[in-house]
């Protein structure tokens, strides 16, 4: 993809601000009828984009369609169910101090604002955060990632044949594009990326004093306790970390495995992994490869880090690493330090030897950075247990990588794995300024709060 030109990076924000200030974006009736353009937009151009996929990632139709297109048909539809509802002034309770006056809540949009979408997601991840802005009112400046360069070219079609550029436009290019972007003054900057690349966006943020989201990442941890179904947890565990040949923010990242059930779940995850991908998963439909030559290095240079007990054969030329399970891995290894983001799943097996596997569990997650999902497989009253103790963006029990598919339900990151959550109603409101309006009556006007403060011994008893 070749760099959008800076002058039209400066010039269509400018549009944009004069398209805002116009009102044009707050009626609802016109942020519904973008919503359902998007929605046709997104059908017709669903077969291209999903051969984009396939192109740039090796990623069949059913899961393009199953992690990116029906994730963003979702979305539209549950804010044109309730934009009319989330988008009302509401009444709150006024106290009596403030008599004879009545308070209320009034959502207004935002303004001008820039979404950057990774590349391992890049149709899901740009769109989902767009409905968003949409339904508050805003307009946006779309940056798609150049390591996909033909879902790119797509999308860029999609956005430049279907939407007025002073509304909703979109840019193209690498590092110098974004860093021409971050130095502009945006009304909220909305990134998706890693939690490197998301300190440079606050740092830029902080600039112009503009309020983020980040959606970063993170070692996910994946807990097997002894009391969990055995053949359940690695077929689910396999699908998770096999989901885009594990290259989402949210795959189980490592594995925390009670002693007592480690060899039946090493045999259960091969079993699953043919279940699911066939004898020879190099030749699976279904199965991603690793989206550049860098990513492929780095990833198979995690195998180096711990003993195979299963997979472990890589094809430099596809791109393709077998989904792989490492024994023995240190805690101070590269592969337990940094997210993987790739196939490869390094096990620490802990027993109730001492302490009990579950606070051996807590203390091992609690020392690290808050992950962006944590899974738990056992018992649901331990899993809860434990969750009261560790601090996550989401997590799921008994389950992986489901928690974002539920668009009612937010979905964000906390600390080093990110800032502020999206999805379903709190898309709306994080494109959102929630204003307080206090409307004060005028067929009355108290002489308690003003100067000289008469009758201030009763007044403090009210207050």
């Amino acid at each position: 993809m070749e760099n959008t030109s800076l002058s039209y990076i400066s010039q269509t924000l400018a549009a944009q601000r004069q398209y805002f200030a116009s009102g044009k974006t707050r009626s609802i009736s016109f942020r519904r009828q973008m919503l359902k353009h998007l929605l046709a937009v997104l059908k017709q151009w669903e077969k291209p984009l999903c051969e984009a996929l396939w192109q740039d990632l090796h990623k069949s139709y059913q899961e393009a369609y199953l992690t990116e297109i029906s994730i963003v048909y979702a979305e539209i539809r549950q804010h044109l169910k309730h934009l009319r509802r989330w988008s009302r002034k509401q009444a709150v309770p006024t106290p009596l101090k403030l008599f004879p006056s009545r308070s209320f809540i009034q959502p207004m949009p935002l303004g001008c604002t820039l979404i950057m979408a990774p590349w391992n997601y890049p149709v899901q991840l740009l769109l989902n955060p767009l409905v968003g802005a949409i339904s508050a009112g805003c307009t946006a400046i779309l940056k798609p990632s150049p390591y996909v360069p033909n879902v790119s070219q797509v999308l860029d079609e999609m956005i430049s044949e279907n939407f007025d550029d002073r509304y909703i436009a979109i840019v193209q290019g690498h590092r110098e594009v974004n860093q021409a972007l971050l130095a502009e003054r945006f009304d909220l900057i909305f990134f998706t990326g890693s939690p490197a690349l998301g300190r440079e966006v606050m740092r830029a943020a902080a600039e112009h004093l503009t309020p983020v989201v980040l959606e970063l990442g993170g070692k996910s941890p994946c807990i097997v306790d002894k009391d969990a179904d055995v053949k359940l947890a690695a077929k689910r565990i396999a699908w998770g970390k096999t989901l885009n040949s594990g290259q989402t923010c949210i795959a189980p990242d490592y594995l925390l495995i009670h002693a007592s059930v480690k060899e039946a779940f090493v045999q259960a995850f091969a079993q699953s992994i043919k279940d699911l991908h066939g004898d020879d998963i190099a030749t699976s439909p279904h199965y991603v490869r690793m989206v550049n030559q860098k990513a492929y290095e780095r990833v198979s240079g995690y195998l180096k880090d711990g003993k195979l007990l299963y997979g472990g054969r890589c094809e430099a030329a596809s791109r393709f690493i077998e989904p792989t399970l490492l024994d023995e891995v240190s805690p101070e290894s590269a592969v337990m330090q940094e997210e993987i983001f790739g196939p490869v799943f390094p096990m620490i097996t802990f027993d109730d030897q001492g302490k009990s596997f579950s606070e051996k569990v807590i203390e091992f997650v609690n020392a690290r950075e808050h992950p962006l999902a944590f899974y738990y497989f056992g018992k649901e009253k331990q899993a809860w247990e434990i969750l009261q103790r560790c601090l996550s963006g989401g997590a799921c029990i008994n389950d992986v990588i489901m928690h974002i598919a539920n668009e009612k339900a937010p979905f964000g990151g906390v600390g080093n794995s990110g800032m502020n959550a999206y999805h379903g109603r709190k898309s709306f409101e994080v494109f959102s300024h929630h204003r307080s309006v206090i409307a004060t009556g005028t067929w009355i006007d108290l002489p308690f709060r003003y100067m000289p403060y008469k009758l201030f011994s009763l007044v403090k008893k009210i207050l």
